[in-house]
C-alpha cells in the first residue's frame, strides 16, 4: 500500500504510481518535471519508456513496462477529455519497438480522480494478480479466481467486489495466453490494443481497478465552462467532427451521404427503454440535442441495425456519443451476452472487412443493403473479441482470416484442425456461433489457426505468403506489420506519410476528419489555404497532384495534432476543431481551443504553437527511441536509416489500378519518385535528416532533447543538419480568429 500527499497544481494530479509485480514494491513519484515538456498521456508514457526500458528488451521480459498515463485536460470538464494512453513494447511488429495504445471509456478520468496522472507496471508476478487503486491506497490483489475468465465476467466480479463506480481495465484469455494480438478492455468495450494485453499477461496482471473520489483542480473553472459552451454550440460537429448532415435537411446548406451526422426524421433508437426515440434533425446551436446527431449503429451496420439500437453512448466527457449500444437477442445464443456496444471496427468486422475477400450468403440484399443476418454476424464477433480481449490490428485479423481461407492456405496449413470448423455453415450464413469457435481457438495461442493472432510478419513468412503484403486487399501499408489507418485514400501522400511515422497503425484522424466532414471541396480548399498555406495542400478524392510543401505541412500538422491530443488527453476522433457546422462562422473551426482550454485548466499561458512544439518533441523522442532499438538489414540493433528500413510503404500503393497512371482522376495510386520526394519533405518539415529521416543533433537540441542527442551520438546514430523549429514552422495561433468572435477567451 502507498499513500500520496496533495500536490498543488492545476490540471495535473501531480503523481504517478509505480507498481513492481516482481518485488511487490509500490511507490508514487512526482511528475512535475515532465509537465512542461511532455504534457501528459503519450508524452509522459514515452518519456518513461525511453528512460527506463533499454533498447533490445523483449516485450515479454519483466524489464518491459506497461505505462498508463493521462493529461492535464483529462477529467477536467473539457469536452471529449476522457481518453488515456498506454505505452509498451510492440508484440506484433518487427523489432518490438515502443507503441502507444489509446482508449476511451472511463479509465482515464477515474485515474485522474484517484489523484494520479499515470501508472507504471513493471516486473512480473508469479501468480495472477490485479492492481487496485482506490484514491491514495494502492495494492496488489490476488486474481487467481479470475484467471481464465473473459473480460466481461472479470469486470462484473470486480465491480461487485469494489463498487459499481470502479473502472475495471482487464485482459481476457488472449492476453493470458500471450497472444500477440491481445488488448485491454475497460468499461466493457473500450479497448487499448497493440498487444498490450499480452504484455500484461506476461506479467500475470489480470486487471487494473481504479476508484477515485478526488476533484481535478482547475485554474479558471468559469472559463472552462464558457469555452465548453461555445465549442459545443458552435464548433463541434458529429463523430469525426463531420459538420453537415448525411441527408438533405431544412436547416442545412449542404449534405453529404458519407457524413457521420446521420440523424434524420424517421430514424429511431427503436429499442430504447420506454419506447422508440426519434433522432430527428438536431441543429447547430442546440447543445441539448447533440447526442442525437450520430446514429452510428445504422451507419456501421446498415438499416437493419435500427430495430436493435438502444441508444448512442460514449466516453467520459463526450457530448457526441458515437458508441452504439445495441441489443441483439440472437447474439445471446452464440455468446451468452445479449447487449453489445462499440464505436469502430468491432461494429462491422464481417461486412466491412471479411466480405471484401470472402462472401457469406445472406449478408446483403440484391441492391447491396445489409441484412438482419449481417447485424447478427457482426455483433457475435464484436461481443466475442471484446470478451476474449482479442485485438484485430485495425481489422487485419479479419482480412487475414478471409484471405487464408479463400486461397486454401488454412486448409493446407491447419491439416486435421481445418475440418473441426464449420466453414460451410459459417459461409452459408446459418451458423454465426462458429465465429466464437474460431476466435476462441485463435485466442488460445495453442492451435495452428492461432498463428493469425501473431500478425502477418509471422504467419505470412511461416505459411509462405509474403505476396499478401503487396496486395491491395490486404491493406498492409508497411512491411513492418501494420495496416492502413486512413492512408493514401486520405489526401494521397499526406495519408501515406502519417501512416509511416509510428511503430503501428497511426490512429490519426485529424486529416480524415477534414476529408469526410461533408463540406464542398472548393470550400475545403479555401480553408486549407488559411490553415496550411495554400489550396494545394489538399486534393479532391482520387484526383491527386504531385507532392508539394503544403502537403508536407498538412502531414506535419496531422501528426502533431494527434500526438498533442493523445498527450492532453483528448479524443482525436473528433478533435482538432478545424471545421464547424455553423454557417454563421463560414464553417470555420477554431484551432486555438486546445491552448485556451490548457490555459484555463492549468493557469499556464500557452499558444497553440507552444503545444504543437511540445507534440513535435514527443514525436521526435519516440523516433529516437525507435532508432535505438531498430535493426538494420544485417540484424544489428541500432539503425537510423528510417527511409529504407522503417518508412517502407508497401508495393501495392504503386501497382494498384494497373490501367491508370498515378495523378490521374479515379485512382489513389502513388508514384515511386514522388513518394521519395514526399518522405524528404516530411523529414525536412520535422527537422530530421533529409536523407535518413532520423532526428539530427540540431533538431534534438532545438527541442531541448540534449540528453537524447548524447545517447544517439554515443551509439553512432546522430547526424547533423536541419533548420531550427522557428525557421521551418508556420504560426498557427489566431489563424482562424476572424471567425471566432464569440470565443470567450478572446473577449
Amino acid at each position: 500500500m502507498a499513500d500520496t500527499a496533495i500536490f498543488g497544481s492545476y490540471g495535473w494530479a501531480g503523481y504517478i504510481a509505480r507498481v513492481n509485480l516482481s518485488t511487490g514494491d509500490i511507490s508514487v513519484e512526482s511528475d512535475e518535471a515532465m509537465q512542461a515538456d511532455y504534457i501528459g498521456g503519450m508524452g509522459f508514457a514515452n518519456k518513461i519508456m525511453y528512460d527506463e526500458v533499454p533498447a533490445g528488451t523483449e516485450w515479454s521480459d519483466p524489464e518491459n513496462k506497461a505505462v498508463l498515463a493521462v493529461g492535464p485536460l483529462t477529467g477536467s470538464g473539457v469536452p471529449l477529455g476522457g481518453r488515456s494512453t498506454w505505452a509498451t513494447l510492440s508484440t506484433f511488429t518487427t523489432d518490438h519497438l515502443v507503441v502507444d495504445a489509446h482508449c476511451g471509456g472511463q479509465l482515464g478520468a477515474m485515474l485522474k480522480y484517484s489523484g494520479h496522472d499515470g501508472l507504471i507496471i513493471e516486473g512480473a508476478s508469479d501468480k495472477p494478480v490485479y492492481i487496485l487503486i482506490d484514491d491514495d491506497n494502492i495494492s496488489i490483489e490476488d486474481a487467481s479466481a479470475l484467471w481464465g475468465k473473459g473480460t466481461r465476467e472479470v469486470t462484473e466480479a470486480l465491480c461487485e467486489k469494489h463498487g459499481l463506480e470502479a473502472c475495471v481495465a482487464a485482459i481476457g484469455p488472449a492476453g493470458e495466453n500471450l497472444l500477440p494480438y491481445a488488448c485491454v478492455m475497460n468499461t466493457r468495450s473500450h479497448s487499448a490494443g497493440a498487444g498490450l494485453g499480452a504484455v500484461l499477461g506476461s506479467k500475470k496482471c489480470k486487471a487494473v481497478v481504479v476508484k477515485g473520489s478526488k476533484a481535478v483542480n482547475v485554474a479558471d473553472p468559469q472559463m472552462v465552462a464558457d469555452l465548453s459552451d461555445y465549442m459545443i454550440a458552435q464548433v463541434l460537429g458529429s463523430n469525426n467532427n463531420h459538420v453537415v448532415p448525411s441527408t438533405q435537411q431544412s436547416w442545412a446548406e449542404y449534405y453529404d451521404s458519407g457524413s457521420r451526422w446521420t440523424a434524420r426524421k424517421g430514424l429511431y433508437w427503436a429499442a430504447a427503454e420506454g419506447g422508440p426515440i426519434e433522432t430527428g434533425e438536431p441543429k447547430p446551436f442546440e447543445p441539448n440535442t447533440m447526442g442525437y446527431r450520430c446514429m452510428k449503429s445504422t451507419k456501421d451496420m446498415g438499416p437493419a441495425a435500427e430495430k436493435y439500437t438502444v441508444k448512442m453512448a460514449g466516453c467520459h466527457g463526450c457530448p457526441v456519443r458515437c458508441y452504439s449500444q445495441v441489443q441483439v437477442p440472437e447474439v445471446y445464443d452464440a455468446t451468452g451476452y445479449q447487449s453489445s456496444g462499440n464505436t469502430c471496427v468491432p461494429n462491422f468486422p464481417v461486412t466491412s472487412y471479411f466480405l471484401t475477400i470472402q462472401d457469406i450468403d445472406g449478408m446483403k440484399t440484391e441492391d447491396g443493403t445489409l441484412t438482419n443476418q449481417s447485424v447478427i454476424y457482426n455483433q457475435v464477433v464484436s461481443a466475442t473479441v471484446d470478451d476474449l480481449g482479442l485485438w484485430c490490428n485495425y481489422a487485419q485479423l479479419y482480412r487475414d482470416l478471409a484471405h487464408t481461407y479463400k486461397e486454401g492456405i488454412l486448409q493446407r496449413e491447419l491439416g486435421d484442425e481445418f475440418a473441426t470448423y464449420d466453414w460451410e455453415g459459417l459461409l452459408a450464413g446459418t451458423n454465426p456461433a462458429e465465429w466464437v469457435h474460431i476466435l476462441v481457438d485463435i485466442s488460445s495461442n495453442e492451435k495452428k489457426i492461432s498463428k493469425l493472432g501473431h500478425g502477418p510478419i509471422v504467419w505470412c513468412k511461416d505459411w509462405n505468403d509474403m505476396e499478401w503484403f503487396d496486395t491491395a486487399k490486404s491493406c498492409l501499408i508497411n512491411y513492418r506489420g501494420w495496416p492502413v489507418h486512413h492512408a493514401i485514400e486520405c489526401f494521397g501522400q499526406v495519408g501515406g506519410l502519417y501512416n509511416m511515422v509510428f511503430n503501428r497503425d497511426d490512429m490519426i484522424h485529424s486529416a480524415v476528419n477534414f476529408q469526410g466532414c461533408g463540406l464542398p471541396i472548393d470550400l475545403k480548399k479555401q480553408m486549407a489555404a488559411e490553415m496550411w498555406g495554400s489550396e494545394e495542400a489538399i486534393d479532391a478524392d482520387k484526383n491527386y497532384t504531385p507532392m508539394n510543401e503544403y502537403k508536407a505541412e498538412f502531414a506535419w500538422w496531422s501528426i502533431v495534432t494527434d500526438v498533442l491530443h493523445d498527450s492532453l488527453t483528448l479524443c482525436n476522433w473528433v478533435w482538432p476543431m478545424a471545421m464547424a457546422p455553423a454557417k454563421e462562422r463560414s464553417y470555420r473551426g477554431d484551432l486555438d481551443l486546445e491552448a485556451q482550454f490548457y490555459t484555463a485548466v492549468t493557469g499556464q499561458e500557452v499558444t497553440i504553437d507552444d503545444l504543437y512544439k511540445a507534440a513535435e518533441r514527443i514525436m521526435t523522442l519516440q523516433r529516437a527511441n525507435t532508432a535505438r532499438g531498430m535493426k538494420n538489414a544485417d540484424g544489428e540493433m541500432g539503425c537510423n536509416d528510417f527511409r529504407n528500413v522503417h518508412d517502407t510503404i508497401t508495393e501495392w500503393v504503386f501497382t494498384k489500378d494497373p490501367e491508370i497512371e498515378a495523378f490521374t482522376a479515379g485512382t489513389d495510386k502513388m508514384d515511386r519518385d514522388d513518394w521519395q520526394t514526399a518522405l524528404t519533405m516530411m523529414y525536412e518539415r520535422f527537422g530530421w535528416d533529409s536523407e535518413l529521416g532520423c532526428p539530427t543533433k540540431e533538431c534534438l537540441t532545438d527541442l531541448g532533447l540534449d540528453d537524447v542527442a548524447a545517447d544517439l551520438e554515443e551509439l553512432g546514430l546522430l547526424t547533423e543538419g536541419g533548420k531550427s523549429y522557428d525557421e521551418r514552422t508556420r504560426t498557427y495561433a489566431g489563424v482562424l480568429s476572424e471567425y471566432c468572435g464569440d470565443n470567450p477567451a478572446l473577449a
